[in-house]
């Protein structure tokens, strides 16, 4: 049976999301490319009709987490003051609800540790995702005056996915609840955002 390319391209994309899944709650070195597909209901064989390698797979699922990120990172912010949008993405980003979505939101905290034994295409795409990420952030501090915008977002950026994966790693709730906190207070304090409203 022929398919259309949009079929080809909806399967493709599913096959991504589901790929991106399972490399955040694994890692990249942990998941099977029959694994992928099964989560996808798609057979081991379909695999080769979108992708060449479990390396492009990787590459392109790394891809697909930043673009959720963004997507994500938009809505938050959509139709609010600058100000409100960043209370809001942080809010978010240093969430116990976030911190407990292993296989969903920022590919930060999931991908830093794996991404040096990746191998060049990979750790590029990465910083691709890592500069957009940063480029939104440092849009809205600019807006809001702040002449070290580029910086500041950097360093905002780094300071959460920190603090996300070691919330991620204690064992112990109030422990991992009260570096949310702290994180989420000291970033907003830095950015300026202290009393602004989400």
């Amino acid at each position: 049976m022929r398919y259309d390319t949009e079929h080809k391209e909806r399967t493709r994309n599913r096959v991504l999301r589901e790929a991106a899944k399972a490399i955040r709650s694994k890692g990249p070195h942990r998941i099977g490319v029959a694994e992928v597909m099964a989560r996808a209901g798609l057979t081991h064989g379909g695999f080769y009709a979108h992708f060449s390698s479990k390396d492009e797979l990787v590459i392109a699922a790394v891809a697909q987490m930043f673009d959720e990120a963004m997507v994500n990172y938009g809505r938050l912010a959509a139709g609010k003051a600058p100000a409100a949008a960043l209370c809001a993405y942080i809010d978010f980003y240093l969430s116990p609800r976030h911190r407990d979505a292993r296989d969903a939101g920022c590919p930060l905290p999931a991908l830093s540790a794996d991404l040096p034994r990746l191998g060049a295409p990979a750790r590029r795409r990465f910083a691709q995702g890592v500069a957009a990420l940063t480029a939104g952030l440092a849009d809205r501090l600019a807006r809001l005056g702040r002449a070290d915008a580029e910086a500041l977002a950097a360093s905002a950026l780094a300071e959460m996915a920190g603090a996300l994966a070691l919330a991620r790693g204690v064992a112990d709730a109030k422990q991992s609840n009260a570096i949310l906190t702290h994180s989420r207070d000291s970033v907003k304090r830095r950015l300026g955002l202290a009393g602004a409203d989400a």
